[in-house]
């Protein structure tokens, strides 16, 4: 199960849409709150996704028969996957900072709550990736507690990027700013590039799985 998962996961956790705003939330006037409130919001909304989509899976799973539905929907996933990633590689050069970016250095506890969970679950790409997650923990016959462990688990891998920032900043304290300020520049620099590369790969995975589960 976390073979099949995985892939959806850690291309979550590989976008750095997320990441740039909790870096820059480390320069709020009160950056351990809002670095953690954004962080609760970004969880709460992959983990209500995921949850979401798993249930859906669940609910239109066929026992003892083979759910030939779930290779077709990762087959449709991965190919939209793919278009999103050729639209976004074809729009590159039309890179603008959104106004929540350039407000986030006075985000207060509340609004960086919010953001987290609009970045998060009202995202495509993200719930694209969510409902690959989602499908196929929901179209295996896992127990409850097996279901909640996968969710579980695709939440934290998903959410494991996010929460670095913040904890370098508790561990290493100040000295870790310069360090983020460059990370932060390089994935600005490079964002189309990385999440183009990331949706590809996933798209790719989840068309291999689902024919070969057919």
């Amino acid at each position: 199960m976390t073979g099949d998962i995985a892939p959806a996961a850690v291309g979550i956790a590989l976008s750095p849409f997320p990441v740039v705003p909790a870096i820059l939330l480390l320069l709020a006037p009160r950056p351990a709150a809002a670095g953690g409130a954004f962080l609760a919001g970004w969880t709460a909304g992959i983990a209500t996704a995921a949850f979401l989509f798993t249930k859906l899976a669940s609910a239109a799973r066929i026992p003892a028969e083979p759910p030939s539905w779930a290779s077709w929907a990762r087959i449709g996933l991965g190919v939209l996957l793919l278009l999103v990633a050729v639209r976004r590689w074809r729009a590159r050069g039309e890179r603008t900072d959104p106004a929540w970016m350039r407000a986030l250095d006075r985000a207060t506890w509340g609004r960086a709550l919010r953001l987290g969970l609009l970045l998060s679950a009202a995202n495509p790409k993200i719930l694209l990736l969510a409902a690959a997650g989602g499908m196929s923990i929901g179209s295996a016959a896992l127990t409850t507690w097996g279901t909640i462990t996968a969710v579980a688990v695709f939440t934290l891998i998903g959410s494991s990027t996010v929460a670095l920032p913040p904890l370098l900043r508790v561990l290493v304290g100040v000295r870790i700013l310069g360090p983020l300020h460059e990370a932060k520049a390089w994935l600005k620099t490079h964002n189309t590039t990385i999440v183009v590369l990331v949706i590809t790969v996933v798209g790719l995975v989840l068309i291999a799985n689902g024919v070969g589960g057919l």
